[in-house]
């Protein structure tokens, strides 16, 4: 069957062959739209279900990615019509068939990049396991993320995660018919994509759209994550004056913004960047009440009240991500600005604390950090960006929900520096020890479009086995790794006295309590304020 047709609830798909990294056939349906374009009226509205079709949708071509710059070309690519999500199965549903584990990817990117293009998200890799993959585009920037603070426009934000909930609820409707359970759905992601994933596990519109969960280097506890909500933003104004310096009041901004045209928005968000910056203004908020609000509350509050979705969870990081600061230094060079000080003990006390400038326990933060990660040997400016933008909050998401949960939490440190480490060896960081931020996506997926920078010998098809084994394993079974496993280790999950985590290098070794010194001195940061009393107990 090289040009399958499936038939979903909305109309018929043709599809396609591919092989897998073993050269086995699976099934590729690309671009399948799940809910109507986001487009005129719709812009930074809610999504609205996809309408049904009458003909044979082609379904064997990437989609439109969100409208955004190609960080290799420099080239703006994209549509602003970009709802679409990518199946991959290696059998369709037949009367002896069982329906197979679903796992659902949320690709990373900072809010403001990324797609489910094949190009960077190949499944070859992990579709060497009998599951059922989903990868899922969702609105990026602005368009995502614009919320207005006058309730009447009902613009309240978080577009992009209600676009993934809606990509959510397709798959409930209609995955049986790519032969996947829908009782059995994993959703996953890395960095702002696993961020998103916590959201989900926090809302409670996504309540049995999904049945576990895997967080890869982010969670709604860091800094980067979070619109300050005790803040007075005015972020669609200042966003609309870029382009009219007469705009007053939001009823003004709306009516400039939705006269551009996608790549002029887009335009006047990167002005608004260099000019205000990107953490904490494109990113998720806590909205005001509305019927499709999806983040009510501050995520920590709802965990501890445990009013969230309890799933079983896998959560984790590199031991070097904040590697990735070096190359955001380094682009920002060779466009000729001047760099943010990423590793100055200044610029990482968390937005969360919610101090004013001149409360004197930033300088307490300050002296503490000096203290740790400057005045001491075998310690570099890495490992700061490292526990600040991921580390301690990670750690801090994972305890609060191994003591509010009844279901199991899984813990990970990925540490392999091998040929496939995907952002390192994109960027020319092999000098540097450690295994930076994405470096472990070259494992999961086949990602083609950076073949000229990655090696694929012995140890890394051996990693790739071993990784894949270990996430799928984890949505077939619950348990990483199963009784009777041939990955040679028992993965335990972390309870309120045992840190248990598996390093995954070139050997998987289970350990306790990484970095326990250094997060000490994060707990009492986060202690300085009731604002982040439970992000690291």
């Amino acid at each position: 069957m090289d040009s399958p047709v499936v038939t979903v609830s909305e109309g018929r798909l043709r599809g396609c062959q591919s092989d897998n990294l073993d050269g086995e056939k699976f099934y590729s349906f690309l671009g399948i739209p799940y809910a109507q374009p986001p487009i005129g009226e719709l812009r930074f509205k809610a999504p609205e279900v996809v309408k049904a079709w009458n003909d044979i949708k082609d379904a064997t071509r990437n989609p439109n990615q969100c409208i955004q710059r190609n960080d290799v070309t420099n080239i703006i690519e994209g549509s602003e019509d970009c709802l679409y999500l990518n199946v991959y199965t290696k059998s369709l549903p037949s009367d002896n068939s069982d329906l197979k584990p679903v796992m659902v990817w949320i690709h990373g990117g900072g809010f403001i990049m990324g797609s489910n293009n094949t190009k960077l998200y190949g499944p070859e890799h992990l579709m060497i396991e009998d599951i059922v993959l989903v990868c899922v585009n969702f609105r990026l920037g602005f368009l995502g993320h614009l919320f207005f603070n006058d309730t009447s426009l009902n613009i309240y934000g978080n577009a992009g995660l209600k676009d993934q909930q809606l990509a959510l609820e397709w798959i409930q409707r209609n995955i049986k018919n790519f032969n996947g359970d829908p009782d059995n759905v994993t959703i996953f992601g890395e960095s702002s994509g696993s961020a998103s994933v916590h959201y989900h596990i926090t809302s409670s519109r996504a309540r049995g759209l999904f049945h576990k969960a895997i967080l890869q280097s982010g969670c709604s506890f860091c800094p980067w994550a979070r619109v300050d909500e005790k803040k007075y933003h005015n972020f669609a104004v200042e966003l609309a004056q870029i382009m009219n310096n007469n705009v007053k009041t939001e009823e003004e901004a709306l009516e400039v913004l939705m006269k551009l045209s996608a790549e002029d928005l887009y335009l006047s968000q990167e002005k608004f960047i260099l000019k205000y910056g990107r953490i904490g203004k494109i990113c998720p908020n806590i909205e005001k009440p509305n019927p499709t609000a999806i983040i009510p509350n501050s995520p920590d509050e709802l965990i501890v009240s445990g009013k969230y979705n309890q799933v079983p969870m896998l959560i984790g990081f590199t031991n070097s991500e904040g590697l990735l600061y070096e190359i955001y230094q380094q682009k920002e060079l060779r466009k000729g600005l001047t760099p943010i000080n990423y590793f100055g003990v200044e610029n990482c006390i968390h937005p969360h604390l919610h101090l004013t400038e001149t409360d004197p326990k930033r300088q307490v933060i300050i002296d503490k950090l000096k203290k740790t990660y400057f005045d001491k040997a075998n310690i570099n400016k890495y490992m700061l960006t490292t526990d600040y933008y991921y580390i301690a909050p990670i750690m801090g998401a994972a305890k609060l929900h191994a003591k509010t949960s009844p279901e199991p939490v899984y813990l990970f440190n990925i540490s392999l520096d091998a040929g496939l480490n995907y952002c390192k060896r994109l960027n020319n960081l092999t000098h540097l020890a450690g295994t930076c931020h994405a470096d472990e996506l070259g494992y999961l997926f086949n990602i083609s479009s950076a073949d000229d920078y990655l090696q694929k010998g012995p140890t890394e098809i051996l990693a790739v086995r071993r990784l894949v084994k270990l996430w799928t394993n984890f949505a077939k079974y619950v348990n990483p790794t199963p009784e009777g496993n041939d990955l040679n280790v028992t993965w335990k999950p972390i309870d309120e006295e045992n840190l248990y985590f598996l390093d995954i290098g070139e050997e998987l070794a289970l350990d306790n309590n990484p970095v326990p010194e250094r997060m000490k001195i994060w707990k009492e940061i986060f202690q300085l304020s009731p604002d982040t009393k439970y992000y690291l107990q």
